[in-house]
């Protein structure tokens, strides 16, 4: 077994030689183009960083036409609208609700880049509509809407792309069916890594609602609490009724892939998770250092997310995600031999992951998609049952964790990665000898109906009360 000091000389090793096969852009080339009778109508709900990111990659689609973009801040609907202009494509309509898009019935399909909690809701209500979604991730804010929203695309017959990109990339594809035929032998682990230092958020203090946003809409399905934010948008992220905290944001991304490669199904067997919103002293609530740790039974994923300063394992890459395998070892596409030596970067052609969606909406089958809602589903499920984990802990001490992880039947990289936090943390400046973390509860899981066993307190986390008239329909009233 490697130390933990010989592992992450051993790891960021293998990040830099990984580097050289990342490509410059992972959503692919253009497609050809086509007849404007043939265009697909499209409408952004939700026009922050990454309805702006839909914009560009959509300006560059030929064979779709944004007509309509929606934000309850206005401003930031103006902001999209002047992009895509700029971009050389109409002025769409700007509204506030989405519920005017919903009602036009020339809209083919929504891409939804709205905040977490709103995710589930605005595509089921799409679904509802006759519409096509593409739902950034995390696809929920909680796992029993995700649930929900699988069961109305199969119900409906609707296509409903995840916001995962990476399963659009021909390399990684490669690297996933080199595993899927065994050639990198026995694969026990994988990691997901995400390395994004964050700092503090501040607070608490009066959050200034920007001057055209109306915050019925934005809360949606969430409470309309008095916010103590300093600034309204991008940092609900780190608020438990609208956001999922780092894991969701971001780690969710190779955790999803983590999932692909090790061709693991629903939620396994339990999950625990520790850490804490250390360093600083702010308003937010989910943790800025967090462990997730998930059994699958002969298969193990562990998720690591820092949030304070840190080196990272390559300059330039902020995440990654690990498979070590009896015969050798897979970094991001790159494979290397047990000592860690490259032997080959994966090859293979990529398809724009919007372009896949669009062709996915013409041939109806959802089959033909790269990121299925069924896949976004299970990988955001694992972020929010970590969460759970973590919500139900209580503080810790760091010796207190290890002890409490020996009691785990999983990989012994858990071990491993408690040391590489503590180190991570003493480095950032937290004193572990006074700074307890928070350890979550281990909650034992029944993988295929995506419940707790023999835990009330966690099942019922699994859903949320919702604002009306936000709610989250039935099934059984679709």
């Amino acid at each position: 077994m490697l130390t933990p000091t010989r592992r992450r000389f051993f790891e960021e090793s293998l990040m830099a030689a990984a580097a050289v096969a990342l490509p410059q852009n992972l959503l692919g080339a253009d497609p050809a183009p086509v007849s404007a009778n043939e265009k697909i109508t499209a409408a952004i709900i939700g026009c922050g960083i990454r309805g702006k990111a839909h914009a560009r990659e959509l300006a560059r689609l030929a064979d779709c036409d944004v007509a309509y973009v929606c934000d309850p801040d206005l401003d930031r609907a103006d902001e999209v609208g002047a992009l895509l202009v700029e971009l050389k494509r109409p002025m769409p309509k700007k509204v506030q609700d989405l519920r005017k898009v919903l009602e036009d019935k020339a809209v083919d399909v929504v891409f939804i880049a709205t905040p977490n909690h709103w995710h589930a809701l605005a595509a089921i209500w799409a679904m509802q509509a006759g519409k096509d979604v593409y739902v950034e991730k995390p696809v929920s804010q909680n796992v029993e809407e995700g649930r929900r929203m699988v069961q109305v695309a199969r119900k409906l017959g609707r296509i409903a792309q995840t916001g995962t990109q990476n399963r659009s990339r021909g390399a990684l594809a490669e690297a996933v069916k080199f595993m899927r035929e065994g050639k990198l032998g026995d694969v026990k682990l994988a990691k997901s890594i995400i390395y994004s230092g964050r700092g503090s958020i501040g607070g608490p203090a009066e959050c200034v609602m920007p001057p055209r946003c109306d915050y019925d809409l934005w809360a949606g399905p969430a409470p309309m609490t008095k916010l103590t934010r300093p600034k309204f948008h991008y940092d609900w992220h780190w608020f438990w009724d609208t956001g999922n905290g780092e894991i969701g944001n971001n780690n969710v991304h190779s955790l999803d892939i983590c999932r692909w490669g090790l061709g693991v199904t629903g939620l396994g067997k339990s999950v625990l998770s520790y850490g804490g919103r250390l360093g600083y002293t702010d308003v937010a609530e989910t943790p800025n250092s967090q462990v997730g740790i998930f059994d699958f039974g002969d298969k193990t994923i562990v998720s690591e997310t820092r949030g304070l300063k840190t080196v990272p394992f390559h300059p330039t890459i902020k995440s990654m995600w690990f498979f070590y395998g009896s015969e050798g070892i897979i970094a991001d596409t790159s494979l290397f031999d047990p000592k860690g030596n490259l032997v080959r970067a994966f090859e293979g052609k990529s398809e724009n992951h919007f372009a896949n969606f669009l062709r996915a909406v013409r041939s109806r089958k959802h089959t033909d998609l790269a990121a299925d809602i069924e896949e976004g589903h299970q990988s955001t499920a694992l972020c929010h049952i970590a969460n759970i984990s973590y919500r139900l802990g209580s503080k810790s001490s760091v010796n207190d964790i290890s002890k409490n992880l020996s009691d785990i039947q999983a990989h012994e990289d858990v071990q491993d990665t408690l040391e590489r936090t503590k180190h991570y943390l003493t480095e950032a400046g937290v004193d572990l000898d006074k700074t307890q973390l928070n350890l979550g509860q281990h909650l034992r899981v029944d993988g295929d109906k995506e419940s707790f066993l023999d835990n009330p307190a966690a099942n019922a986390l699994l859903t949320r009360e919702y604002r009306a008239p936000f709610v989250m329909p039935k099934l059984s009233e679709i």
